[in-house]
């Protein structure tokens, strides 16, 4: 077995995996930032209960395991009295990640380019108690430039890295973590889901999560259940879907769902521009890969 990959950011470490105890059936959604990691856990919830109400907030039923702003051994107690079907949050790559058996192992892509400006919208919520409570260096949330530009191109041609004093929110890191399941997207224990599509044909994509969990639904109950999932009806719950609420993360927990579009990159980078980035991810993914990343499993039919 190949030796894990190590993922440290000023709010996460991979290495705190090493305390969890994996049962058959786990799920593991891991994603990129912004790119659908709440979405994700509420259509594995309401798979797994077969019920859109929660008995209590989503970020508790679903744990960061790796979050080094959370109490590891309260998560891991957590975990462990779970008697229901388990699926965690992480934003680790799989190759950061102990690999079992019977394990379910979730990726969510989207338009690196959207990923990044819903990013930097969220950096922009986060309340300054909880950077401090947190122990973070506030200068973390602030942008490094005050253009939107520059920042743009700070973000897309950043090298890769596995260790950031920061987030560790690159193109290049995106990229990376996309790629590493992309590359088992035929081991039936990896899943790939895009945004895009989440987007386009949510009953659609509730089948096909159900599908990959083994998880006997009819196409009228799949209905119900993606009805409750849509972009509104989450923002409209925020308090008990948001990331974090536990730990008042935010300025707003319903700015947290900000505006769930897509495409809002037109208004930043002109044709030049498009040029230039689309050179940026051809240096770092093949060109199925590339393809995927910014239009779903649909734009590869």
């Amino acid at each position: 077995m190949a030796e894990l990959r190590r993922y440290r950011t000023v709010v996460s470490d991979s290495a705190l995996w090493a305390g969890f105890e994996f049962r058959t059936g786990d799920v593991v959604i891991s994603t990129p930032a912004k790119c659908g990691t709440t979405w994700m856990q509420m259509l594995c919830a309401m798979l797994i209960f077969d019920t859109a109400e929660l008995h209590r907030p989503l970020t508790e039923i679903s744990p960061w395991l790796d979050a080094v702003t959370y109490d590891t051994a309260a998560i891991l107690a957590e975990l462990e009295s779970q008697q229901h079907r388990r699926f965690i949050k992480t934003h680790t790559p799989l190759d950061g990640l102990p690999f079992e058996a019977g394990v379910t192992y979730i990726c969510v892509g989207r338009d690196p380019r959207d990923a990044m400006l819903s990013f930097e919208h969220a950096a922009a919520n986060i309340h300054p108690d909880a950077i401090t409570s947190g122990g973070l260096d506030p200068q973390v949330s602030q942008p490094p430039s005050e253009d939107p530009l520059e920042r743009f191109w700070l973000w897309a041609d950043a090298e890769f890295t596995p260790e950031s004093s920061t987030f560790g929110v690159t193109l290049a890191n995106l990229v990376h973590h996309v790629r590493t399941f992309w590359e088992r997207r035929d081991d039936p224990q990896v899943a790939l889901f895009h945004y895009a599509d989440l987007k386009a044909d949510l009953p659609g994509q509730l089948r096909r999560l159900a599908t990959v969990l083994s998880i006997e639904a009819s196409e009228q109950r799949l209905e119900q259940l993606a009805a409750a999932a849509t972009f509104d009806r989450m923002r409209k719950r925020a308090d008990e879907l948001a990331p974090g609420v536990d730990a008042k993360l935010w300025r707003s927990n319903t700015n947290f769902f900000r505006s769930g579009t897509s495409g809002q990159w037109h208004d930043l980078l002109d044709p030049a521009a498009v040029e230039r980035y689309t050179g940026r991810v051809a240096e770092l993914a093949p060109p199925e890969l590339a393809k995927w990343l910014h239009t779903g499993w649909s734009g590869l039919r």
